[in-house]
């Protein structure tokens, strides 16, 4: 197990390297205009369906339908059941993509209706969508494989895949003098990236012989006990998207280069939430599972306060380096070519305001693991649905004096609104409770990271001072000396007010088994 953990978390973070080059190459190329922003509404378009229809609420119904039949039912009835999932996906994605490249101005007129006052933007958006929307209908296919590897314990392909995404785009924004302009040539690396995550993740399926054909439609028990498990979980992933929606839709108002001032804070953002948050919650949600299954109710509140925990250690460097130097961040990551610096100044400030709310979004899905693994999906979903309520309301309430900020402030409004319910009703329901070990580890936290805060504060006009004489690589120089000079110093914080047991708690997190002993807390001493 450790080894697939391994793996997976190998490609994960090549993923993530890969990302980094490819916006740091796209706000070199494109920069944060016009250009910038038609091509990220073409891109966010088939993302949003993606996200509602195909990874998140896919995955949750399809794995463990698939896993049961093919425990219940032996290989056949899983290729059977596999096959008309399928048929039914392509079928699907194709009247989809018809629809989409038929009416494609119609959907752009209400996905950014604020670019009808810009008749050139307007129509390279829909351009350049009529290029990346068919990438749905790889993806999906690539979810769906990749939902059969993962049930058969195979996890290095549909793990790797979105690395293609980002090297297919570095390789067409490199020969963008051979398109049109350089949007196409981004349009045009999300579509070739969609057909070699497909051959990549059908080649394994097929070596495994598990690949789907087409297959008679039946709606037979297994076929409808999927769609009862995919409709609570598609309503869940579109509230997130529909907030995405608001925020595309709303940006577009506003001046030039909102748009793209969202998306390459939002990056930046999802650093954190992707590697901590997600890993943490991945991890947790099986454990508790297990020892609620096993009657452990004790365990199960344990393992969660310990991730919790764990999470924390990770997530509260980000969110001070995040609020303290956000400027640097931005200039250091993306500040040239067509980047400048009153472009890394917006994304800035767009990414103090996504912080304000990061702290909820990396500790979410650690705080709905009691539902999920005791089956309820509906209370999370309902708690979900009304911070996206509320983070709409302060989106229109905040857009026009904030502009884009404002956008992003909602956001976190929107995320605390969301965790609160979610650890008000695992308290009411006895499903959450802090335990002393992280009451004690919350107040350490803060005062690391409050301590932190004050050596960034002092060592930043320090070091731009010490570097101010360097005529390139300036920007980057000053942040990857902070982020040294940060992190030694919150790491020599938590050695002092935890002790060395912490750094025990990282070895016996990978010696342990599903099912094994809980690790020592933090504040363990």
């Amino acid at each position: 197990m450790i080894k697939k953990i391994l793996t997976v978390g190998g490609f994960t973070l090549l993923s993530r390297l890969t990302g980094f080059v490819r916006d740091i190459m796209l706000a070199a190329i494109i920069g944060a205009g016009p250009v910038a922003d038609a091509f990220f509404v073409a891109f966010r378009l088939p993302n949003h369906f993606r996200a509602i229809f195909a990874e998140g609420a896919f995955n949750a119904a399809f794995i463990p339908a698939y896993a049961r039949v093919r425990t219940q039912g032996g290989a056949p009835a899983a290729k059977i059941f596999g096959d008309r999932i399928f048929t039914l996906l392509v079928e699907t994605q194709i009247v989809l993509l018809a629809l989409a490249l038929l009416f494609t101005p119609q959907v752009i007129d209400i996905l950014a209706p604020g670019f009808s006052r810009e008749p050139k933007e307007f129509a390279l958006a829909v351009a350049l969508t009529r290029i990346t929307f068919p990438y749905l209908f790889f993806i999906t296919l690539v979810t769906l494989w990749g939902g059969i590897l993962n049930a058969l314990h195979r996890f290095a392909a549909a793990a790797a895949a979105p690395i293609l995404l980002n090297v297919s785009m570095i390789a067409t924004l490199a020969l963008a003098f051979y398109f049109p302009g350089v949007g196409y040539a981004a349009a045009w690396g999300v579509l070739i990236s969609g057909a070699l995550q497909a051959l990549l993740v059908g080649g394994d399926t097929l070596r495994m012989g598990a690949m789907t054909v087409f297959r008679a439609l039946r709606w037979d028990d297994d076929v409808r006990r999927f769609f009862r498990a995919l409709v609570p979980a598609t309503i869940g992933s579109a509230g997130t998207q529909l907030a995405l929606f608001a925020d595309t839709i709303i940006a577009s108002f506003l001046s030039a280069g909102a748009i793209s001032s969202l998306y390459y804070a939002d990056r930046i953002d999802q650093l954190p939430i992707g590697v901590i948050g997600i890993a943490v919650g991945t991890v947790l949600l099986p454990e508790m599972t297990h020892r609620l299954a096993a009657g452990d109710e004790g365990g199960a509140r344990s393992a969660q306060n310990r991730a919790i925990e764990f999470a924390l250690l990770l997530g509260v460097p980000c969110v001070v380096a995040f609020l303290v130097m956000p400027d640097l961040i931005m200039r250091g990551l993306f500040m040239r070519g067509r980047f400048t610096a009153g472009d890394a100044h917006a994304a800035a400030m767009t990414l103090m305001a996504y912080t304000i709310g990061l702290v909820p979004f990396v500790l979410i899905r650690s705080v709905v693991a009691p539902f999920l693994a005791r089956g309820d999906t509906a209370t999370p979903v309902k708690a979900a649905l009304t911070g996206t309520a509320v983070n709409i309301v302060f989106k229109v309430a905040l857009m026009g004096p904030l502009a884009q900020v404002g956008l992003a402030l909602a956001t976190s409004i929107g995320a605390w609104i969301n965790f609160i319910l979610v650890l008000w009703l695992a308290w009411r329901a006895g499903f959450f409770a802090l335990d002393r070990q992280l009451k004690a580890s919350l107040g350490k936290f803060v005062s690391a990271g409050v301590v932190m805060a004050l050596l960034l504060l002092i060592a930043v006009p320090l070091v731009t001072s010490l570097l101010s004489s360097m005529s390139r690589l300036r920007n980057v120089s000053e942040l990857l000396v902070l982020a040294a000079l940060g992190g030694a110093f919150y790491g020599g914080l938590i050695l002092i007010l935890f002790g060395r047991r912490w750094l025990s708690l990282l070895r016996r997190s990978v010696k342990d088994q599903p099912g094994g002993p809980v690790p020592p807390s933090l504040d363990a001493a």
